[in-house]
Order: structure tokens, then sequence, then C-alpha cells
């Protein structure tokens, strides 16, 4: 598998690799393909054996920080791990994310749930913030906050698609509170309690989205001009879920002229941050 430059365009990703220079918008489009392909194993039908994959894949990270990798994407993000100073773990804790899906893995709790958002998406910012060259606590502090912040988005948006798969994300006590099983996400058999479940986690996603604009505002702004455009875009999507009262019967997304006018809004920001 080898990795286009303009693979990530049609994501949701899309409008952060815009103010990127070529040499860094290249490593993340890598990185990005990992993150597909992992997610693709995980997820799209057509795969035998899910848990074999991720297996190999763990291997073949092994390779690209020991020896030779055996697939041109490994011996891309051979490169890249090198050029950027990157770890193990921002590869082997995403497939570790990727597993718990496979195995259907439930949380009891949020605190529960933490160890899943950390691997799906916390990982993802600490490796997007190692190509942006931002590291330290402060990296790893904005990584946790918007990292969960879009994660937890992604929940709330997926609710149904998620279903369909078998896959229920919402914490236990959560379910608990609003009287709703897990059976009941499965079968969307009580919209109005499921609806105020999801408008409870999305009230934790505005509050990870106000910590990460904390954190970005105490770093250098252009480097932050991506993780902000992430941001905006992924805000202005909750926003947008939240106006259907969180009754909804497919994920509700931005349009691209949506998504544009948040990229203009980040640049603004960033302008003024000067």
């Amino acid at each position: 598998m080898t990795v286009s430059d303009t693979a990530y365009k049609k994501s949701s990703f899309g409008p952060a690799f815009l103010f990127l220079d070529k040499s860094r918008r290249q490593a993340l489009a890598a990185y990005y393909a990992f993150c597909r392909l992992a997610d693709d194993i995980a997820d799209e039908p057509g795969v035998t054996d899910r848990l074999g994959e991720l297996a190999l894949w763990r291997e073949e990270i092994g390779r690209v920080f020991s020896t030779a990798p055996q697939t041109p994407l490994g011996q891309q993000l051979q490169r890249v791990a090198a050029a950027y100073n990157m770890k193990p773990d921002r590869f082997l804790l995403l497939l570790e994310g990727m597993q718990a899906d496979v195995q259907g893995r439930s949380y009891a709790n949020f605190e529960e749930l933490e160890w899943y958002l950390w691997r799906v998406a916390g990982i993802v910012g600490l490796a997007t913030l190692d190509i942006l060259g931002i590291k330290g606590p402060q990296a790893q502090a904005l990584a946790r906050a918007l990292g969960f912040a879009v994660q937890t988005t992604n929940i709330v948006r997926d609710v149904h698609e998620d279903a369909a798969l078998g896959r229920v994300y919402l914490p236990q006590d959560l379910l608990d509170a609003h009287g709703l099983t897990r059976q009941d996400v499965l079968q969307n058999a009580a919209p109005a309690r499921l609806a105020a479940a999801l408008a409870q986690l999305a009230g934790r996603s505005k509050e990870f989205y106000r910590q990460a604009g904390q954190i970005m505002y105490s770093l250098p702004a252009r480097k932050m001009l991506p993780c902000r455009v992430m941001g905006l875009v992924y805000r202005e999507n909750l926003a947008k879920i939240e106006k259907t009262g969180f009754v909804f019967s497919r994920p509700v997304k931005l349009s691209k002229p949506e998504k544009a006018l948040q990229c203009i809004y980040a640049l603004c920001k960033t302008d003024f941050a000067f």
C-alpha cells in the first residue's frame, strides 16, 4: 500500500491538512493512512481474520522501529517516525484500540471509556503534534483534550452506525442514568432517552473543546492552525447535531462550505493571535 498525498482529503481530517508544508503534509498523510488501515481492519466487511490482521500490523510496527518493514506503508512510516522522533506507542496503542472494537469491549463508566479514547484519538493527536513539532507536557494535555473532544463527538454522531456493527460506546453508568440498556441503543428502542444520554455526553465534549482551546493559545499560533481547524470543524459538527435535539437516524455531518467557513475562522483567529 502506498500513500497518496491527497488520500486524506475526503475525510473529516482533510481541512486540517490545508495549512501544512509539503513534508509535514506527506508525513501526516502517511500516518493517517495507517489510522485508516487499522480502522478498516476493524470495521470493513470482507476482513476474515480481524485480530490476525491487527497482529500482523503489530509485527510490522515492530520492524518499523527495529529492522526492515515488509510493506510500502511500513517503509514510509519508518521514514516518518525517524524524521519526527515518533515513539512506537503512536502506532501500537491505536492497534490496541482497534482490537477493543473487534472484541466488542464495553465500558462501565467514563473513566474506563477514557482508556479507549486515548488509544483511538489521544494518541493520534500526540502523533500529529510530533509531526507539527510540539512535544512535552503541553502536547500530552492538548492531545488528550482535543482527541477526547473529537472522539466523543464521533461517538454521538455515529451512535446508530456503531449500533449497526453491534457496538455501544456509551458507558454503562450513563445508560443506567437514563433508563437505557445496550439493547435499547442497538435497536434505537428509546430515542428520547437516548437523546438525553447523547446530550450529556456532548456536554463532556464541549468541556474538552474548551480545555483544548485554552491549551492551544499557549502554544505557537502557526503550528496550532491545523489543530484549531480540527477543533472548530468538529465543534461545529457537534453544534449541528445538537440542533436536531440529538434525534437523528443518519450521521449529521458538515457540508464542504460549512467546513470551509470554519477554516476561514481558524485562519482569522490565528492571525489575531500575533
